[in-house]
């Protein structure tokens, strides 16, 4: 294993920005800046061996200022959306901002995804480990309480891509880190995911308005078109999108997938690719996950590789989208006396 690290252009607030690459034994490597604390490249084996970039990104830092589709970034204070942008917490009503009709989508137009993270490396036996810190403060995006985050993302010999997130607060807060790199299994540069498969280990998906905020109604997933219940070619699932009108709404997949059991350690979904054997197995301990099959993509990406609508998926495991509203949800409430600590991993083998 080792750690390398190269500057990676200005940020646009004048910020040096790093790219830090983790590479095993094997040659495989994911790297990673402290802008955004954005995975910007997944370099995996096929199953002839053979090495390719399996994530989308850019080479120009300033398009991931918000830009990008969020692509590959660090999520928070709050990952998916938060219906009206508002909400009541222990008496105290709160107003964030609307940077989604409405609504207010990954803790707002100024999440972490675009700020500088601290950055801490570390090799150890078999693994690599980049540990990146922030503090956000009182008030940020409208958020009480000000939140101490400790990411740690590690890259093993294994080919396993970890990201442990840890936070403090000294106030009640709302909290749901979550990652958004779009995967592509047959390469970024290769242009649609409809080939790919899919099978999501989730018994029901929220249910949603137009506007993707949840009715709080939870809906049995072999009911849906939707559903990924089996393993499922992408493209069949999205050839439903003009006849099922919650797709429609969506242009696509962009749903939250219930497992439940919080805390509990699973494989909550695995995406596979026929063409060059890849496999990504997602486990978490986070109760749900959120499939975004990337239709409002039309970005011009690295290796002047231009990305088109579905060139990739997102799975972002996470608390259910808009929970305090819906009590019912798992609780994305963190009080000072606990500590927010969840992981998830994206484990890639080749068969």
């Amino acid at each position: 294993m080792s750690i390398s690290q190269k500057p990676f252009g200005i940020s646009p607030k004048g910020d040096a920005v790093t790219k830090y690459t983790l590479t095993n034994a094997h040659g495989a490597s994911v790297s990673v800046i402290d802008f955004g604390g954005v995975v910007t490249s997944i370099i995996v084996p096929d199953k002839n061996g053979k090495l390719d970039d399996v994530n989308l990104g850019f080479d120009d830092v300033a398009v991931y200022d918000g830009k990008g589709g969020s692509m590959g970034a660090l999520i928070g204070r709050v990952g998916n959306r938060i219906g009206g942008a508002a909400f009541d917490l222990e008496g105290t009503h709160y107003v964030l901002g609307k940077n989604n009709g409405e609504n207010n989508l990954h803790g707002g137009p100024e999440d972490f995804s675009v700020r500088m993270w601290d950055a801490k490396t570390a090799e150890e036996k078999g693994r690599d480990v980049l540990t990146l810190t922030l503090q956000s403060p009182d008030g940020d995006q409208g958020f009480p309480g000000t939140l101490d985050v400790k990411v740690e993302y590690s890259f093993n010999d294994d080919n396993e891509l970890g990201i442990h997130y840890y936070a403090n607060t000294d106030k009640p807060t709302l909290v749901n880190l979550t990652n958004h790199c779009y995967f592509n299994l047959d390469g970024h540069q290769s242009g649609s995911i409809k080939d790919l498969t899919l099978q999501i280990n989730c018994d029901c998906a929220t249910e949603v308005k137009p506007d993707l905020i949840p009715t709080g109604k939870l809906l049995p997933s072999a009911s849906l078109p939707y559903g990924f219940v089996t393993e499922t070619r992408i493209g069949d699932v999205l050839a439903h999108t003009d006849n099922d009108p919650t797709m429609k709404a969506a242009g696509g997949v962009d749903f939250n997938y219930c497992a439940g059991r919080d805390r509990e350690t699973k494989v909550i979904a695995v995406l596979r690719s026929p063409k060059t054997g890849r496999r990504m197995d997602v486990i978490t301990d986070q109760p749900g996950v959120q499939c975004y099959t990337g239709q409002g993509l039309n970005h011009e990406g690295k290796d002047h590789v231009h990305y088109g609508p579905y060139a990739g998926v997102c799975l972002e495991t996470q608390h259910y989208p808009d929970a305090i509203h819906h009590p019912h949800f798992e609780s994305a409430v963190l009080r000072p006396q606990d500590t927010y600590d969840t992981f998830t991993i994206y484990r890639f083998t080749a068969e």
